[in-house]
């Protein structure tokens, strides 16, 4: 009886880690697994356009401690926005003696109202410490450039996007009131905003085919590969349906690995972003990146600079998210 009793609570505890593991890491679509795909000709230009944003936002450290490169990167993705035709709105506030501000352009439909649902796509464009920052976050603000320039006349129905550079994202400011998206995500929240989902870049231009290239936080090392050959795209609890709409519109459109999950915030790097901030005010919040210091030994250090992106990589990675956008706001 007691046998019969132990064998009843194994199969139990085996069902209940099947089904967590179906609901944590079960994604639609089939990952790319072929060779790489020889470059285009549009990536190679896309390419050579997200290098000049990175050399332009991230060839030195910026940040509230090196105030007038901040400022000059701010500069520069709001003379970009303008140079595109967009009318950039700044989210101004102070932090320790300085006026800091997000950067953000939409995409609506006519006739759009404080009622039209909405997508946000961003990334941060702060740097840490020292560090100029190019990978960490010189690639996502890279790619949320070229995504407006891919996107801009785009016809909309029903939903609005809002395209969003982030500062503050970097320690000390990160998961306080005093983190960009943290502050864009509560005005949203604020003023009523039905928020389908958001999308984090967050460090998304280090790739190896180099096995042992790639480590993760437990539990993932016994599940995944060792080869830094992906981009993962993980949502923190509530992004699930969310995650998986994104997730099974890139492998449709894009030639390039991918994984990815629902986990929680208290697995170390599920939360390190600014998708943390939209998760918090209870929006659906996922973050797409390469895994940062999971990959990258020039996570904020003064090491991490433009000639470390890989380029064409972003790049097939940029333009697989402009048909997965396209496809979400339809």
């Amino acid at each position: 009886m007691v046998a019969l009793s132990l064998a009843g609570l194994l199969v139990l505890l085996l069902a209940a880690l099947g089904a967590a593991y179906w609901y944590s890491l079960s994604l639609p679509g089939e990952p790319y697994a072929g060779p790489p795909q020889p470059v285009t000709d549009a990536e190679r230009d896309v390419a050579q356009r997200l290098r000049k944003h990175v050399e332009a936002i991230a060839s030195e450290p910026h940040n509230i401690q090196h105030y007038p490169v901040l400022e000059r990167s701010a500069a520069y993705i709001e003379a970009e926005l303008k140079a595109l035709g967009y009318e950039p709105q700044a989210q101004v506030y102070d932090v320790g003696g300085k006026s800091v501000r997000n950067i953000a352009v939409e995409l609506a439909p006519p006739g759009a109202d404080p009622h039209t649902p909405s997508i946000v796509v961003g990334a941060h464009y702060d740097s840490y410490g020292d560090a100029p920052g190019a990978n960490d976050n010189g690639s996502g603000s890279a790619a949320v450039l070229e995504l407006a320039r891919l996107l801009k006349g785009m016809p909309l129905k029903d939903k609005r996007l809002r395209l969003v550079l982030f500062v503050n994202e970097e320690p000390p400011y990160d998961r306080t009131p005093d983190m960009g998206s943290y502050r864009y995500a509560k005005m949203l929240k604020d003023s009523g905003e039905t928020l389908l989902g958001m999308i984090s870049l967050e460090t998304i231009g280090e790739f190896s085919d180099t096995p042992g290239s790639q480590k993760y936080p437990f539990p993932f090392d016994m599940i995944f590969s060792d080869v830094a050959n992906f981009v993962a795209f993980v949502a923190l609890p509530g992004g699930r349906a969310f995650l998986h709409d994104v997730v099974g519109s890139f492998r449709r459109h894009a030639q390039f690995p991918t994984i990815g999950g629902t986990a929680p915030d208290n697995i170390p790097g599920i939360g390190w972003s600014d998708h943390w901030s939209f998760w918090m005010v209870g929006y659906p919040a996922i973050m797409i990146t390469d895994t940062a210091l999971f990959r990258y030994r020039e996570y904020h250090t003064p090491e991490d600079t433009p000639d470390q992106v890989d380029y064409e990589k972003l790049a097939r990675i940029t333009l697989g998210l402009e048909p997965t956008l396209r496809d979400l706001l339809r």
